[in-house]
């Protein structure tokens, strides 16, 4: 069996009796970090053996796991902090253990991005997660180009020296929408800073950036982007917004229907329109 453990993103006492209880009888503890992990075990007098499983190795040494998995062996993965699969190599791991019919579970713990989401004050309800945004300039054009019109609270993860920069894009590119910036959470130092992105653009300038930074953003509101696809309409005649649609196929009808709703008025509107 695999247990996908969460860990504590900071405060020890976040640790569950659970994963401790878990971590003690599984057979191998899969960690991210082995250095960074066995100061977690020392602390709970967890003695069980760990094997490094990381990002770089994730795809063949997920395959020896899932052999020692069907051979009967129950292995435990952690990550450095917070839940395994969420931003972490811990996904591959879980989807090939399904594949080859290995039960998973997980077992629940802190997890940064829900923990900041829950006290930033933004609507909770429906939210997009992002971990960090990609480094490759295509894949950064494209995610960006999605969060112009994400209506869901969006969350993402980054770095002190690159937080400045990342919110002044944000700025360019989605607009002075409302935002909380998380720091350090569940440790000494956790703070939260609430505002609009150019709030937090001055406050970062003035105060370097120190420890690990989680953003929540507000998403777009529908009514705004309403307006904007009405503003595009409304910049082409309706004679040419008729032949968009006649183009693609649609009879006089459907074309006037599909017109009026872009629009926001009523095919009657529209059929007026033409008449004159």
């Amino acid at each position: 069996m695999l247990y996908l453990c969460a860990t504590p993103i900071g405060n020890l006492e976040d640790m569950t009796f659970r994963v401790v209880r878990i971590l003690k009888e599984v057979d191998l503890i899969a960690a991210e970090d082995t250095r960074n992990s066995i100061k977690l075990l020392n602390h709970f007098d967890i003695h069980t053996p760990m094997t490094s499983y990381h990002e770089y190795n994730k795809v063949d040494k997920a395959k020896e796991l899932v052999q020692m998995m069907l051979e009967g062996k129950s292995i435990a993965c952690i990550t450095d902090a917070g839940t395994p699969g969420i931003s972490d190599p811990g996904e591959e791991l879980a989807r090939q253990a399904r594949e080859a019919g290995i039960q998973v579970t997980s077992v629940p713990g802190a997890c940064a991005c829900i923990t900041a989401l829950t006290m930033s004050g933004l609507p909770t309800r429906r939210f997009a997660f992002e971990a960090f945004l990609p480094t490759d300039k295509n894949e950064l054009k494209n995610v960006l180009e999605e969060l112009k019109t994400e209506t869901r609270t969006t969350i993402m993860y980054e770095a002190p020296h690159r937080l400045v920069k990342t919110l002044e894009m944000l700025l360019e590119e989605l607009g002075d929408r409302k935002i909380t910036i998380c720091k350090e959470l569940t440790k000494k130092y956790e703070n939260s800073f609430s505002g609009t992105i150019s709030d937090m653009i001055s406050h970062f300038r003035a105060n370097e950036p120190k420890g690990e930074f989680v953003l929540v953003i507000d998403g777009v509101k529908q009514e705004e982007l309403d307006a904007e696809k009405q503003a595009k309409w409304q910049e082409m005649s309706i004679e040419e917004h008729m032949q968009l649609y006649m183009d693609k196929g649609m009879d006089n009808k459907e074309a006037m229907k599909a017109v009026a709703k872009d629009r926001g008025v009523s095919k009657r509107d529209i059929y007026q329109a033409l008449l004159k």
